[in-house]
C-alpha cells in the first residue's frame, strides 16, 4: 500500500494506493485483484478487498465502490450500496465517518481528496476520457457543497500509466486542444507518424490546479511498465491478454 504525506498529514483521514501484491488471486489476475467487473474469481476477489480493507483497520464492509463506466457522474455517499447494487458513477463524496471510497484503475489515474478542516473527502475515476469530460469538476462541487473549499483541498493522483507509455492516435489531442490550447504542453511526439504520446497525469494535475486547488501531489510510478506492482490495460492489450486485473485506491474518515 502506497500513502503520500499531503494525505498521512490529516490527523482524522486514511487512505492508501494498494498495488497488486498481497492477495489470493492467481494468473493474469495475480495477486491483489480488487475488481468484481474482471472475469476472476469472486471469491478471490471478495477476500483481496477484505485484504484491502484489513490494512486500513476497516471491516470488508466498509469499502464502498460505483460501477465504473468513464462518466463525469457523482455521488455522495451517505451509508453503503444495497448489496450488488452499486450505481453507475465515476467519483463519489462523503463527510460520513467509516465508509472508504474506493476506486478501481489499471492505467487510469485514480484521484484521492481530501479537505480535513471541513471533514469532507472524494475519490474519482479520472481516465482521459472522465477527466476531459469533468468528473473531476464534478467531484470538486460535489465536495464544496457539504463544506469543504477548494483551496483547502488536497489532492493525491495515484497511479497511473506514465507519459511514455500512453501512445495515441492522430485523432486523440483533438477535444484537449479544443478545450484549452495549452493542452498542447501534455502531447509528445511518437516514433509513429501521426501518433503521439500522452501524459495524463500531468493533465489531470493541470485540471485540479485550475479548479483552485494548491496542493496537488502524485505517486511516482506507471502503472503500464511496472508489472510487478501494477496491473495495466494497455499492457493487457499490447499482450492481446483476454483480462486484466484492477488496483484499488481508497480514502476515509475515521470515525
Amino acid at each position: 500500500m502506497i500513502t503520500l504525506s499531503a494525505l498521512n498529514d490529516f490527523t482524522r483521514i486514511r487512505h492508501g494506493f494498494f498495488t497488486r501484491e498481497g492477495g489470493v488471486s492467481q494468473g493474469l489476475y495475480g495477486s491483489l485483484n480488487c475488481g468484481p467487473g474482471s472475469q476472476d474469481d469472486p471469491a478471490a476477489v471478495r477476500e483481496n478487498r477484505g485484504r484491502a480493507m484489513a490494512m486500513l483497520e476497516l471491516p470488508p464492509a466498509a469499502l464502498i465502490t460505483v460501477y465504473q463506466a468513464h462518466t463525469a457522474q457523482v455521488e455522495v455517499v451517505t451509508e453503503p450500496w444495497p448489496a450488488g447494487q452499486p450505481p453507475t458513477a465515476d467519483a463519489m463524496v462523503t463527510d460520513r465517518p467509516g465508509l472508504a471510497l474506493g476506486i478501481l484503475t489499471a492505467d487510469c489515474a485514480p484521484v484521492l481528496l481530501a479537505d480535513g478542516k471541513a471533514g469532507v473527502v472524494g475519490a474519482a475515476h479520472a481516465g482521459w476520457k472522465g477527466a476531459l469530460g469533468g468528473v473531476l469538476d464534478n467531484t470538486i462541487k460535489a465536495m464544496v457543497a457539504l463544506g469543504a473549499r477548494p483551496g483547502r483541498i488536497v489532492a493525491a493522483i495515484g497511479p497511473c500509466i506514465g507519459h511514455r507509455s500512453y501512445e495515441v492516435g492522430p485523432e486523440f489531442p483533438a477535444p484537449f486542444l479544443a478545450e484549452d490550447a495549452a493542452n498542447a504542453d501534455y502531447f509528445a511526439p511518437s516514433s509513429r507518424p501521426g501518433h503521439a504520446l500522452f501524459d495524463l497525469p500531468g493533465y489531470v494535475s493541470r485540471k485540479l490546479a485550475r479548479l483552485g486547488l494548491t496542493e496537488v501531489t502524485r505517486v511516482p510510478a506507471d502503472t503500464c511498465r511496472d508489472e510487478a506492482r501494477f496491473f495495466s490495460y494497455r499492457r493487457a492489450t499490447l499482450r492481446g491478454e483476454s483480462d486484466y486485473g484492477r488496483q484499488l485506491s481508497a480514502i476515509l474518515l475515521e470515525r
